[in-house]
């Protein structure tokens, strides 16, 4: 392969095999040499060794660094996938969450003797709980999702100490994946309330569905159409009439920062996606952070430990009274609240409203740019992200792919799922205007191209090292990872394919 040629096919690690090839070299034993099987009695060992590529150093550090260099990230590029708020972290926040007091510190580490990184914690829940209008908070959740879950063991917790844990859990039709699979693992049944014409929840719906065994709402506000559901009131009204909790997604709470709160809004339970809000690594599983904030009435429940400030000044944890446990090992993710609590702090109240006031015009301004060659899927301004339809005929996921050549990372394409054949843009805060009127051209051009230069949109992409992959096949015969081929020369592809389908995980 040439150098810097990132569209040519790189090699399987196991293809660059060489028998006898190694990429370290351990001196000879200068001890009595056992056999494993003496010194692990009883412990099942495998019949044969595991078959692993044979190559030098220099070809492993090569391999993957050449693979490194075909990731697209945000520190690359443009990002605009709506719903996620891909966002560029300042680095600053990177440099304070590797400061030897915190990246040092074991989590075994006494309260008494981590009374700074305690202190830092605290100040965290206090933002969480200003920022959202909640009255307190915990850090546990390692992600978003996991928050989502963790509200709901709460609301269950609250409901049964009313006399029972309610059966159901409405979500809106937009709403986001995670929603319905976290009411289900809650333990809940899931009710769909449909949005209505303006692409809002239809409280007329809502009212007929909401009764005393409803234990609560999921929403999201912005909404993933990114439009802001002006009826958020009545809402609340609707479910605190029957005893039920409304809780906030926080994915789109980007929009929101700093100017409006989801505790004053009527909201019970809050979690934030700190990747998607402040500053986190994103993607890959982790480590993330979702902590989660509560009204007053469901403190109690929260899971602990929590930070807790004596009297004294100190800092030291406290289990709170009625907690649904720990939902997390240690504290959960602690650096990655210090990552958040730097950007915060690095803001400041005014930049933080400011935020969101970049978000929300930089998504008004590329919406009315595309809007040249795409429709807008509802009518009004949208907040920090927008809904829109490519032209009759043409295909959303062909024009994603034209977006690659045409040097972009497509955006969300068929979500929300009540737009048929849509993309859904989040520009974010920290874009240029220059990036986004370059973007905006990227996306006339490929609705242009497909119109009138069909070929070069349904051969798209053609500048990556992988084509146009078959979606059916790949969805359909799953080969997640390469197997070798087998010691007595069957093609184990195909043989370990035919087991993988039936293996677990």
């Amino acid at each position: 392969m040439l150098f810097g040629d990132r569209t040519a096919t790189e090699p399987l690690i196991f293809e660059r095999s060489s028998p006898g090839r190694r990429a370290a070299t351990l001196p000879a034993l200068d001890i009595e040499e056992r056999p494993v099987e003496e010194l692990l009695a009883g412990v099942e060992l495998a019949r044969a060794p595991t078959p692993l590529p044979e190559v030098s150093e220099r070809e492993i550090v090569s391999h993957y660094t050449r693979l490194s260099q075909r990731n697209h990230g945000i520190d690359l590029g443009y990002y605009p996938l709506g719903s996620c708020t891909m966002k560029y972290n300042p680095k600053v926040s990177e440099r304070v969450a590797a400061l030897p007091g915190f990246a040092a510190l074991h989590p075994a580490t006494p309260a008494s003797r981590a009374q700074g990184t305690l202190a830092v914690l605290h100040e965290i829940e206090a933002l969480v709980c200003e920022l959202t209008g909640m009255h307190a908070a915990t850090l546990q959740p390692s992600a978003g999702a996991q928050g989502e879950l963790v509200g709901l063991m709460i609301m269950r917790a609250y409901h049964e100490d009313r006399g029972g844990p309610r059966r159901r859990v409405i979500i809106p039709d937009s709403a986001h994946g995670t929603n319905p699979a976290s009411v289900t693992l809650g333990g809940y049944e899931t009710v769909t309330v449909p949005s209505n014409d303006r692409g809002q929840v239809d409280v007329d719906v809502l009212a007929d569905l909401v009764d005393d065994d409803v234990a609560g709402l999921m929403l999201t506000n912005p909404n993933t159409l990114g439009l802001f559901e002006t009826s958020i009131e009545r809402i609340a009204e609707l479910l605190h009439a029957v005893g039920a909790l409304l809780y906030y997604d926080g994915a789109n709470f980007n929009a929101i920062l700093g100017r409006v709160r989801p505790g004053d809004m009527g909201f019970d339970i809050v979690h934030l996606n700190v990747h998607k809000t402040f500053a986190t690594p994103h993607g890959g599983g982790g480590p993330g952070g979702g902590p989660v904030g509560v009204a007053e009435r469901l403190a109690p429940y929260l899971p602990g430990p929590t930070v807790a400030r004596r009297d004294d000044g100190t800092y030291g944890w406290e289990v709170p009274e009625r907690s649904i446990g720990r939902v997390h090992g240690w504290y959960g993710n602690v650096a990655i609240m210090v990552r958040a609590l730097t950007y915060l702090l690095a803001h400041g109240g005014e930049e933080l409203r400011r935020v969101s006031e970049l978000a929300v015009l930089n998504a008004n301004y590329l919406a009315a740019r595309v809007e040249a060659g795409y429709r807008l899927a509802f009518g009004g301004r949208p907040m920090h992200e927008f809904v829109v339809v490519p032209p009759d005929g043409l295909d959303n996921m062909d024009l994603a792919k034209r977006l690659i050549d045409l040097g972009f990372h497509p955006p969300t394409v068929s979500f929300p799922l009540i737009v048929p054949n849509c993309f859904m843009v989040e520009p974010t805060e920290t874009e240029t205007p220059e990036t986004l009127d370059a973007f905006a051209d990227a996306m006339l051009q490929a609705a242009d191209d497909a119109r009138h230069r069909p070929d070069s949109v349904r051969r798209a992409p053609v500048t990556t090292p992988v084509g146009r992959l078959d979606e059916a096949r790949a969805a359909r015969d799953l080969r997640p990872r390469w197997q070798p081929d087998e010691p007595d020369g069957q093609d184990a592809r195909g043989v370990a394919a035919g087991r993988r389908r039936n293996a677990p995980g």
